[in-house]
C-alpha cells in the first residue's frame, strides 16, 4: 500500500482475507484493528521454530512503509512503545520478535532491509548477534528458528541477510556463519 490509510482500508476489508492486530502509520499513529487475544490473519503460511500456525500464536504489527523508504523516527518510537507493552503483557522474550521475512522465506520480504533491527535490540525488544566462529550455517539457522524446504537455501540466506547484513551481496561467507552461530547459541527457537 502507498499510504497507511490505504493499508487500513485493506486490513479492515473482510473480503481481503488479511488483518493485523496493529497498524502504525508513517507518522506514528497506531490503530488497533484486532484484540490481542483474538487471531488475526497477518502471517499467512510460514514457520518459526516448531510452529507452523503463526497466526494463532502471534500479535501482528504492520508498519506503513513500502520497504524502500527509511522508517521514520515517529514510527519507530510508536513501534518501540507498542512492542514494549506487548512483550510485558504477554511475557514474550525479545528472541521471539521476528519479521514476516523471517518466517515466510522467499514469500514475504517485510519489514525489509531498511528496518532497524539493531535499534530494537539495543532497547531490549529484539536480538542482534555478535560475530562468532563460523559453524554449519544451515544447521545453526535451523536451531535459531528458521525453517525452509529443500531448494530454499538462497531464500534462507536472503532473509537472514535482510535482517542482519542488509548490505552484504557476496556469496555466503564466514561472517554469515559466525553471526548465525551466535544466534543459535543464545537464541532459543520458538518451540511453543
Amino acid at each position: 500500500m502507498r499510504t497507511a490509510e490505504e493499508a487500513l482500508s485493506r486490513l479492515c476489508d473482510a473480503a481481503s482475507g488479511v488483518s493485523a492486530h496493529y497498524l502504525i502509520s508513517e507518522r506514528g499513529r497506531i490503530w488497533q484493528l484486532v484484540d490481542e487475544e483474538a487471531r488475526a490473519w497477518h502471517a499467512g503460511q510460514g514457520a518459526w521454530g516448531g510452529l507452523t500456525d503463526l497466526n494463532s500464536r502471534s500479535i501482528g504489527i504492520e508498519l506503513a512503509n513500502d520497504g524502500g523508504q527509511p522508517f521514520g523516527e515517529l514510527q519507530m518510537i510508536a513501534l518501540e512503545t507498542l512492542l514494549a507493552g506487548i512483550l510485558a503483557r504477554w511475557q514474550v522474550a525479545p528472541e521471539r520478535v521476528i519479521g514476516h521475512s523471517d518466517m515466510a522465506l522467499g514469500r514475504k520480504v517485510d519489514p525489509g532491509p531498511r528496518f532497524d533491527w539493531r535499534r530494537l535490540a539495543r532497547r531490549g525488544l529484539s536480538v542482534w548477534p555478535e560475530a562468532g566462529t563460523s559453524g554449519d550455517f544451515e544447521a545453526d539457522a535451523r536451531r535459531a528458528g528458521y525453517r525452509w524446504n529443500e531448494g530454499q537455501e538462497d531464500d534462507l540466506l536472503a532473509a537472514f541477510r535482510m535482517r542482519f547484513r542488509p548490505h552484504a551481496h557476496c556469496p555466503r561467507d564466514d561472517t554469515d556463519g559466525g553471526l548465525v552461530a551466535d544466534l543459535a547459541a543464545r537464541w532459543p527457537a520458538a518451540e511453543t
